[in-house]
C-alpha cells in the first residue's frame, strides 16, 4: 500500500501562515492542551558527544477535529559550528486514523513561526490592553519574528532591541524600525511588553528591573539547568505556563526559584490554554506584573502543521511524492 506525502518547504509555510492565522492556530492548539485532548510525551533530545549538538524530539497527538499525529526533529549546534538558523529539521504529519504519514514539512520554519505566535496569544491574553511599548532581549530569527507577531495584538508603537551581537541588533532595528539597545536597562525603560529570546544560561532579565503592569514572555531557554530571568522574576509575578508536566521538567526559571525554596508549585497560576477559556484568570489589574513561561509543545506544531498541509493541499502546493 503506498499513499502520497507532500513535502512543504519554508517559503510555502511562511506564505500560508501569517502571524495573524497563526495566532488563532496556537490558540486552538493551547487550548486542546490544557483540556488533555493531547498526548504530548516530553521533549526528549540525542546529545552527541562534544560539542557536537543535538537532536531534538517532539512527538505528540492532537485529538478532537485536528485528530492528527506528528514528531518534530531538530538539530541544535552551537553557532561556531553552523551559520543561519540554530534550528533545523523535519515536520512529520500523520493522520491519525491508521497513521498514515501526510507531510513533511520544515521543521525549523514550523518552529521559527509558531513560537512568536504562542507568545502572541499568551500576550493578548495577559498583557495590558494599553501595552504599546515592547523590549526584545535577543537579535536572531525569533526576535523578528516575534515583532511582527506581537504587533498583530497589540497597537506596538515603541520597539527595543538589545542583544549581544551589536551589528545584528542595529541590522535587525533598521529592518523593523525600532531602537538599538546597548543595555538590558535602556531596552526596557518604559516597556509594558518583554520578550526574552536568547541563548542565555544564567539571567540577562533582573526582578529589580520590572515594572509594575509589566508582561514578560521567557522563550529562550527550555533546559532545568539554564535560565534568562532570576529568582525574583519568578517570585515578583503572577506566573503563567504553556503545559505543566514541561514546565517541572524544563522550565529552568522555576525550577531554580522553587529549589531555593522562594516558590512552591501553587505559585504557578495555570496553563495559557486555560487562560483563553475562561477557566482560570488572567490578569487582574493594571499593575501586577505577569510572566509567561513559553517551552514550546508538539500541540503547537502539530496544530500548525495539520492547517498548513490543508492550505498546501487544497492549493495544490508542495512536493509529492509516493511512501
Amino acid at each position: 500500500m503506498s499513499s502520497q506525502l507532500r513535502i512543504i518547504d519554508g517559503a510555502t509555510i511562511r506564505r500560508l501562515a501569517p502571524p495573524d492565522k497563526l495566532i488563532g492556530w496556537m490558540r486552538e492548539a493551547m487550548i486542546a492542551v490544557s483540556r488533555r485532548e493531547v498526548e504530548l510525551p516530553l521533549r526528549r533530545a540525542l546529545v552527541l558527544p562534544g560539542d557536537m549538538g543535538a537532536v531534538g524530539m517532539m512527538p505528540g497527538y492532537v485529538g478532537a477535529e485536528v485528530n492528527s499525529a506528528g514528531v518534530k526533529l531538530v538539530s541544535l549546534v552551537p553557532p561556531a559550528r553552523r551559520k543561519g538558523s540554530s534550528h533545523l529539521g523535519l515536520m512529520v504529519l500523520y493522520d491519525a486514523d491508521g497513521l498514515v504519514p501526510e507531510a513533511i514539512l520544515c521543521g525549523g520554519t514550523v518552529t521559527a513561526v509558531r513560537t512568536s505566535a504562542a507568545t502572541a496569544n499568551a500576550t493578548d491574553l495577559l498583557a495590558r490592553k494599553d501595552a504599546s511599548k515592547l523590549a526584545i532581549l535577543g537579535s536572531g530569527e525569533q526576535a523578528a519574528a516575534h515583532i511582527d507577531a506581537l504587533r498583530q495584538v497589540r497597537s506596538i508603537d515603541e520597539v527595543r532591541i538589545w542583544g549581544i551581537d551589536p551589528d545584528q541588533v542595529r541590522a535587525l532595528a533598521k529592518e523593523k524600525g525600532a531602537r538599538a539597545c546597548t543595555s538590558v536597562d535602556e531596552a526596557l525603560a518604559g516597556a509594558d511588553i518583554v520578550c526574552t529570546l536568547t541563548a542565555a544560561s544564567e539571567p540577562i532579565l533582573f526582578g529589580r528591573q520590572l515594572a509594575p503592569g509589566m508582561h514578560v514572555n521567557l522563550v529562550g531557554s527550555s533546559f532545568p539547568d539554564k535560565r534568562e530571568a532570576d529568582d525574583e522574576v519568578v517570585t515578583r509575578s503572577r506566573f503563567f505556563i504553556d503545559y505543566l508536566p514541561s514546565t517541572m521538567d524544563q522550565a529552568g526559571e522555576f525550577l531554580h526559584a522553587r529549589a531555593a525554596g522562594l516558590v512552591e508549585d501553587d505559585h504557578i497560576q495555570g496553563e495559557i490554554g486555560a487562560v483563553a477559556t475562561g477557566e482560570i484568570a488572567g490578569r487582574q489589574s493594571d499593575h501586577e506584573i505577569t510572566v509567561y513561561k513559553s517551552l514550546g509543545v508538539a500541540a503547537q506544531d502539530i496544530v500548525t502543521a495539520r492547517r498548513i498541509f490543508e492550505l498546501a493541499r487544497d492549493a495544490d502546493l508542495g512536493t509529492l511524492a509516493s511512501v
